[in-house]
């Protein structure tokens, strides 16, 4: 991205913009549009503050302590004590840059006014962001009934307490507001409960996850369809005749994905068969129920990093406060939940299509594409290695958002379980990454032991990627580090970059990698 000041409030934030952001250190600031809804906002709770209607955070308790009043004038105080009473994350911090995430997610609802958030207290997250200081926000402790533990941790450091990372480091909070020349935030009423009260953990790790994914899941396409070509699979069965006779969610934008990726392929005039294995012939509704599904997950995040998530709520065109549920967030969980499972399927396939390359029965090529035969191993313990990644994969497919137990005097009796639900989904990255590698290996080998045939240009170029970093495997030698170089390779930005630059011109089937080519 460029380095000229990104400006909060007027625009939408995307989950690539949310990921690039949270990437090393730039400056932000609050549109005016957005100052002057944070100052009207304070207006209406200031008025609240000096009524004697019950609201939720501001003159009562929380959770199970609804019913205890709080004092006109030990509602500030309140705010800071609900905020330290709230911190119960646990164990390590989640990476620095899903905490920076999750600070800019905080700040771009927050500019909405629903928070109510004091100006100083929304000025200082914003300094903060600028100036490279970030919340350490623990990895473990949220059933998202909004993300209020870890979200508890994030606000610690508005007040110089809890630890943040600067300058490489992970500090005590108040050291890291020193270095960075800033002051802790005095708190308003309010302003405890809309620093801890929000789902912006969520929404920070959702961004990074699905931004990573949608990158991973166009490198998988390309591999898929280079394997495709050194199958010698049927390219009929991407025909959009074909997808529209039954329009599976995705299935014709996928098909028109793989058209494109094997345009000029001779396999549409001399296909070696008729019908080939299912890991082949269902690549369109297997990718498509897959970028489906990833569809579905980045338009809840986004929702989540757009939109006031605040509970109670600050309707300005009222000019009320209102008990709201919208920080609740089973959309976004049972979207990842989804995800997840399509990502096992997506992977079983690729497994499948590992193992279906080397079987010369199938295949037609030499058995464990080992040029030289005999007791040559070639890549059939890849086998076992695909099998473990597919394993791991299908671990994480588990729903989160099952099931939780009933807290606080079993008042909240009911809970998402959406950061788990992320949590587990972004476990699935890496192992899918590595198989991806691992199957474009296995490709480009094949591609180049079949005797005569030719690639598409996008399959040449894709299998010429990988001879850059691995050689053509002829007497055997260790392959697990030659799998992880190209899936290091593949996951690259100027790899990512080139794919997504280079997608069909159809802008629905375009549509699921939005985002990733852009350098604004």
């Amino acid at each position: 991205m460029n380095n000229r000041m990104i400006r909060i409030g007027d625009n939408p934030f995307s989950i690539h913009d949310v990921a690039r952001l949270a990437v090393g250190s730039r400056a932000i600031e609050l549109s005016h549009a957005a100052k002057a809804r944070v100052v009207a906002s304070r207006r209406i709770v200031e008025r609240y503050v000096e009524g004697d209607e019950p609201i939720y955070g501001l003159n009562t308790g929380l959770g199970g302590n609804i019913g205890h009043r709080i004092d006109r004038a030990a509602m500030a105080a309140f705010q800071t004590q609900l905020l330290r009473g709230r911190a119960v994350g646990i164990g390590p911090p989640l990476p620095e840059t899903v905490c920076r995430a999750a600070l800019l997610a905080r700040i771009t609802a927050a500019a909405t006014g629903g928070s109510g958030l004091s100006e100083g207290a929304l000025d200082l997250l914003v300094a903060l962001f600028s100036r490279g200081v970030t919340p350490a926000i623990p990895a473990r402790g949220s059933i998202s009934a909004a993300d209020l533990s870890l979200g508890a941790h994030l606000g610690l450091v508005v007040i110089g307490r809890g630890e943040a990372w600067f300058g490489g480091q992970l500090l005590p909070g108040s050291e890291a507001l020193v270095e960075a020349g800033l002051v802790p935030a005095t708190l308003e009423p309010k302003d405890g409960l809309a620093l801890c009260s929000h789902s912006a953990a969520s929404a920070g790790l959702a961004a990074v996850t699905l931004s990573d994914l949608t990158g991973l899941l166009l490198a998988a396409a390309s591999v898929a369809a280079l394997s495709f070509e050194a199958y010698g699979a049927n390219p009929r069965i991407f025909d959009p005749r074909v997808a529209a006779a039954r329009p599976a969610a995705g299935q014709a934008d996928a098909a028109t994905l793989f058209r494109h990726r094997l345009a000029g392929s001779p396999l549409y005039a001399h296909p070696r068969s008729v019908q080939d294995a299912l890991s082949f012939r269902c690549l369109a509704p297997v990718f498509g129920s897959a970028l489906s599904a990833l569809a579905a997950a980045r338009r809840e995040a986004e929702i989540e990093i757009n939109h006031a998530g605040d509970n109670p709520l600050v309707l300005l065109d009222d000019g009320i406060i209102v008990p709201t549920p919208n920080f609740h967030t089973p959309a976004l969980a049972v979207a990842c939940d989804a995800l997840a499972i399509a990502l096992a399927q997506l992977a079983a396939a690729g497994g499948q299509r590992v193992v279906k390359l080397m079987n010369p029965v199938l295949s037609g090529l030499p058995r464990f594409l080992s040029p030289v035969g005999g007791a040559s191993a070639g890549f059939v313990t890849q086998q076992k290695t695909a099998a473990a990644l597919c394993a791991e994969i299908r671990q994480g497919a588990m729903p989160a958002s099952l099931d939780a137990m009933p807290v606080s005097d079993s008042v909240e009796d009911h809970a998402p379980m959406t950061f788990l639900a992320i949590r587990k989904l972004a476990g699935q990255i890496e192992p899918l990454r590595l198989l991806v590698g691992l199957e474009a290996m296995v490709a480009a080998q094949a591609a180049e032991l079949r005797e005569g045939a030719e690639l598409s240009p996008r399959a040449a170029a894709l299998q010429a990627l990988v001879r850059t970093v691995v050689p053509r495997l002829d007497e055997d030698r260790e392959t697990g580090r030659d799998a992880t170089e190209i899936a290091d390779l593949l996951a690259r930005g100027d790899t990512v970059a080139a794919l997504a630059g280079d997608l069909p011109d159809d802008d629905k089937a375009a549509a699921p990698f939005g985002g990733l080519a852009h350098d604004g």
